[in-house]
């Protein structure tokens, strides 16, 4: 392959680092300070005993964060235990996600939040829920908060298998400069810093910014270029604490998305080709929000307002020649959004009779304007209009929650939110027009006994729900129900018991009366049958010095279909087994290395399990050494370049050289085994 250079908007962005790189150097005794080894606290060495109201819960920091080689930028997500993430395209769209027996396609029952931005998309041109979080600079991220289950009465749509929350430093503790390269053209650059008001003021100003490039092993390059830009100030004036940020992203790329199996096998095209080369898409974000954190001696209040734009333009080809044996059947997929929002949430630490009592209210208001388009292609030109609609959808929702210390060794939770959403569509090119509305009211309960020899105990019940897509909601024949109602149960234990370890376990059950999903090359709404879940899981993290650190989790699931209409009980493309596991050592020397492995098991691809996936193993390796202000690293991605599916779908599809539809395995191959290295000044 001939080498590419990168595009012009990457060479700016190395300019910028070699700029920031020469930022004037710190006086001799700051320098000093700032080369010194430090002792290594990762997040979740934290027990949260005391803290956590499930046992499911917990907390990841920056360092851990840091430690971690990865692939794509999706797979921060993956420090929630039980979560895989992989992808079955372009790495410019949002990533697919799989939880406690979930597939949660690109985010549907998983919601992500960035500063208290929702992530998730709702009636989203690829998919209900859909979650990219390819805006975000890992480098910017403090530290992820998570929780499984609909037990947080602040958690709403989307939420019922979990939710992650990513905090973002209000101000770096140092600059950085970073250059990555490696394998088929990849290309990273990322720069940023801190500039603070002299004067002993509180106020400083941060700017980042980020630019990529890859090619990946694919026989069509990828192409994929991405800019992302961050800026933030903050300042305080008597209780209160400010920010105002603005974030920006532009991402563009060609897609090699799954391929059929027989193809493969027959060798009319390789483990990494296509069979349409035009697939691809682009993507732009832009945000600007404000936060305002008031501290009291007995409350606090948080109120965050925010903006988003968004737009997708995304063309794919999963059935080939199945439907238009002539043209192809290549859709484009697009929309523009326009993301008003905005929350506030009171906190008191008050008693009642005599026993501690910590009470939280809260509003959040969301309001979408989604322009939405369905449109046939070919080689990404439009040749018919499938549908197109202008949706408004507003939601507002109200949550309470209350913990108190009715014993020494007791704690109760009592919790609720009530939702209510507006669903207006106006349909344009034939496409149906409507307005509904929808509520639901979501009570959620939980039991703490303890700590005894730190350890805890939990019981913990809530109901949560997602909502379905406005189009089908809307559909005069068969609307899906607007709000689709979760039932959950938990119960757990966390022990810290052994000095360093911090250790849980979780047995789970978690039911929907509806599977309701949209499917985005048909225009339609499929409805689906009720579901049951269960599963336990068990979770490790043992900081065994401060230099070395281990970590285990596993996680089975049991998932079902409970209703009579389908061929089989089986849930397609749910896994029921999971496992991770990393060692991270950083020596006083400064050298540093991590070594990762995740699984998961075979999975159903439909509904009586005659067609299945096989497991996937993969190890990742990082190998580091800091020189004061330098660091050198070197990641190794798949070590033993095993040949894993990153995904796998069982459908009917059409070559161009048969005559009729054929059911087979579509899967999209994991990456082979990749080298990487970065350069990275801190000051």
């Amino acid at each position: 392959m001939n080498a590419r250079p990168p595009p012009r908007f990457l060479l700016a962005a190395m300019v910028l680092t070699a700029g920031l790189a020469a930022h004037p150097a710190a006086p001799a005794d700051l320098e000093a300070l700032e080369t010194l080894d430090p002792v290594v606290v990762y997040g979740r060495s934290l027990d949260l005993v005391g803290e956590a109201g499930t046992s499911s819960q917990g907390q990841v920091g920056a360092a851990e964060l840091a430690e971690r080689p990865l692939f794509r930028r999706g797979e921060l997500l993956e420090v929630v235990p039980g979560l895989v993430v992989t992808q079955h395209s372009g790495s410019g769209k949002a990533n697919q996600y799989f939880l406690r027996g979930f597939n949660l396609d690109h985010g549907t029952d998983f919601a992500v939040s960035v500063d208290g931005m929702p992530v998730n998309a709702r009636t989203h041109a690829h998919g209900q829920g859909y979650a990219d979080t390819n805006f975000i600079i890992p480098e910017l991220i403090e530290r992820v908060d998570y929780q499984k289950g609909a037990f947080a009465a602040e958690n709403g749509d989307f939420s019922a298998a979990g939710a992650a929350q990513f905090s973002l430093f209000r101000k770096l503790n140092e600059g950085i400069a970073k250059v990555e390269l490696g394998e088929d053209h990849f290309t990273r650059a990322v720069a940023g810093n801190t500039f603070r008001q002299p004067g002993g003021s509180t106020a400083a100003t941060t700017i980042a910014a980020e630019a990529g490039y890859a090619d990946g092993p694919w026989e069509k390059p990828e192409a994929s270029r991405r800019l992302n830009t961050f800026a933030r100030h903050v300042w305080s004036a008597g209780a209160s604490d400010y920010a105002v940020s603005a974030m920006g992203y532009d991402g563009r790329w060609n897609s090699s998305d799954q391929i059929p199996l027989r193809a493969v096998e027959s060798g009319a095209i390789g483990r990494y080709g296509n069979l349409d080369a035009s697939d691809g898409g682009a993507s732009r974000r832009a945000s600007l929000s404000f936060d305002r954190v008031t501290r009291q001696p007995d409350a606090t209040t948080l109120l965050n307002a925010y903006v988003v734009h968004s737009d997708l333009d995304l063309y794919s080809n999963f059935t080939y020649f199945l439907n238009d044996p002539v043209t192809g059947d290549q859709f484009n997929q697009r929309e523009e959004r326009l993301l008003l929002g905005g929350s506030a949430r009171r906190t008191w630490d008050g008693t009642l009779a005599d026993r501690t009592l910590l009470t939280s209210i809260g509003l959040q208001l969301r309001q979408d304007f989604i322009d939405l388009g369905l449109h046939r292609t070919a080689a990404r030109r439009r040749f018919a209009t499938v549908r197109e609609d202008d949706v408004h959808e507003g939601s507002v929702g109200l949550f309470a929650e209350s913990t108190l210390a009715v014993a020494p060794w007791l704690r109760a939770t009592v919790g609720a939110r009530g939702d209510f959403y507006i669903f207006d569509i106006n349909g344009r090119e034939n496409a149906t027009s409507g307005t509904e509305t929808a509520s639901m009211f979501s009570p959620k309960l939980g039991l703490v006994a303890g700590p005894w020899a730190k350890t805890e105990l939990y019981a913990n019940a809530g109901l949560g729900f997602h909502s379905n897509d406005a189009r089908g909601v809307t559909d005069p024949v068969a609307p899906a129900t607007p709000l689709v109602r979760a039932k959950n149960t938990e119960l757990g234990v966390r022990t810290s018991v052994l000095r360093g370890l911090v250790s849980t376990v979780s047995v789970w059950r978690l039911e929907f009366d509806s599977e309701l999903a949209y499917v985005g090359d048909a225009g339609a709404t499929e409805p689906g049958d009720p579901t049951r879940r269960y599963g336990v899981e068990f979770t490790n993290f043992y900081q065994a010095a401060s230099w070395l650190a281990f970590d285990a989790d596993l996680a089975f699931t049991h998932a079902r279909y409970t209703g009579q209409t389908l061929a089989g009980d089986r849930i397609a493309n749910s896994i029921s087994a999971v496992a991770t596991a990393g060692i991270m050592l950083k020596l006083t020397s400064g050298w540093s290395s991590c070594l990762r492995a995740r699984y998961f098991g075979p999975q159903p691809l439909n509904e009586n399990a005659s067609i299945t996936a096989p497991e996937s193993l993969t190890f990742n390796a990082r190998l580091a050494r800091r020189l004061g202000n330098w660091e050198f690293a070197l990641d190794v991605l798949n070590v033993f370049d095993r040949e894993n599916y990153d995904v796998a779908y069982a459908y009917e599809s059409r070559l161009a050289t048969e005559t009729a539809p054929v059911l087979d395995t579509h899967f999209h191959p994991a990456e082979p085994r990749t080298v990487r290295a970065s350069v990275t000044r801190r000051f």
